[in-house]
């Protein structure tokens, strides 16, 4: 019997997916008040240890440069030198920061590493094996930031042939360049002649988030991303069209605006990060924060509502502001709205459009 469980406190939000031996748990950690990183991190540790599970991916979010010192804390909380971390920086403004993980008990994990350093996990289960890739960084950070994402396009390739599969097995991507603002459509440039050459484009776009995030060595992006490859026929993966937007390729990006993975017992949908654009492509209502909240959220409601869910079916989100001022009009929202609370990490990025004010991604649940 497959079933889904949740458990929500200050600071503390776990989603468990339970399938016969196997216990899934989607955990988020923000901060209380003005809790210190460190204080943070200890209890990442705590978390992961009293649900017994094994780590998948870490996802550190929101942190200063000068927290980077910090970093040792969450290793030492975790007790694993080896575990798969994803650094992405902000400011730490109002500190506005979180920490995802993905931990899993009941089977084995098998970590990935490239270029002495672990970058991932590999885990299955009776119907598919899965690859999760987490803080993925260009070997050669001297280079230009064109040439560092195409180094990363075939470190991702690369991983994901040792693992025996391809693009074409990829469900979601992630995307931190530093400085978006100044080369994104160079960065798009780069992953659309890569999709072409791999021929993704004549199969499933993932499911993507690209927004600013600075990484700890100073590189130009640092990514992740979600495989699968099927053991079963009945596991199913395709994309989800977006009921109150265009397909995002029609303006030249190369992703979904959601991704289905659709198993006997449950699915699992992947929206990709969703901001204030009408139909054709253009952004709506230019500096107007809160009317931007509002559309964004109706939009991947509609996505969520599409495929018979809503927000009391999301797992795992990530609120991005571009001014850390206008953080509190996420929780504005939802209380004005009446939403469930969910799980949310709130952060202060630029996005890819500089007249973009807000964005969101969210991950959501569905037993059958």
């Amino acid at each position: 019997m497959t079933s889904i469980e949740k458990r929500a406190e200050a600071g503390f939000n776990v989603a468990t997916l339970r399938r016969d031996s196997i216990e899934e748990h989607f955990i988020t950690l923000t901060p209380e008040g003005d809790e210190s990183p460190e204080s943070l991190f200890r209890r990442v540790g705590d978390a992961v240890r009293r649900l017994g599970g094994k780590v998948v991916s870490i996802e550190s979010l929101g942190m200063a440069a000068t927290d980077r010192k910090s970093l040792k804390v969450l290793i030492q909380a975790l007790g694993d030198k080896d575990a798969p971390v994803g650094w992405i920086e902000n400011s730490r403004t109002d500190n506005l920061c979180g920490v995802h993980v993905w931990a899993i008990s009941g089977v084995g994990t098998i970590p990935v590493h490239a270029n002495g350093r672990r970058i991932g996990t590999v885990l299955e289960d009776e119907y598919a094996r899965y690859l999760r890739l987490v803080g993925l960084l260009p070997a050669d950070r001297a280079c230009a930031q064109p040439q560092q994402a195409a180094a990363i396009f075939r470190q991702m390739e690369s991983a994901l042939t040792d693992q025996r599969m391809g693009f074409s097995n990829v469900l979601r991507t992630w995307f931190y360049n530093n400085d978006i603002l100044a080369w994104y459509r160079d960065f798009n440039a780069v992953r659309n002649g890569f999709f072409k050459e791999r021929g993704v484009f004549n199969g499933m776009m993932p499911a993507s988030t690209g927004v600013a995030g600075r990484n700890a060595v100073e590189a130009a992006l640092i990514t992740g991303l979600i495989a699968i490859e099927a053991k079963n026929p009945a596991v199913k993966a395709y994309a989800v069209p977006s009921p109150l937007q265009s397909s995002a390729a029609d303006y030249g990006s190369s992703f979904s605006r959601a991704v289905e993975l659709d198993l006997p017992d449950h699915r699992r949908l992947y929206v990709s990060g969703t901001a204030s654009i009408d139909r054709s492509g253009k952004t709506v209502f230019v500096g107007d924060c809160r009317a931007q909240v509002k559309q964004t959220m109706e939009v991947v409601q509609a996505i969520l509502r599409s495929r018979g869910m809503d927000w009391a079916d999301v797992t795992r989100s990530l609120a991005y502001f571009k001014r850390a001022p206008d953080a509190f009009l996420f929780e504005d929202y939802r209380r004005e709205c009446g939403l469930p609370s969910f799980p949310a990490i709130v952060v202060e990025n630029d996005i890819c459009r500089d007249e973009l004010l807000y964005e969101i991604e969210v991950d959501a649940l569905k037993t059958k």
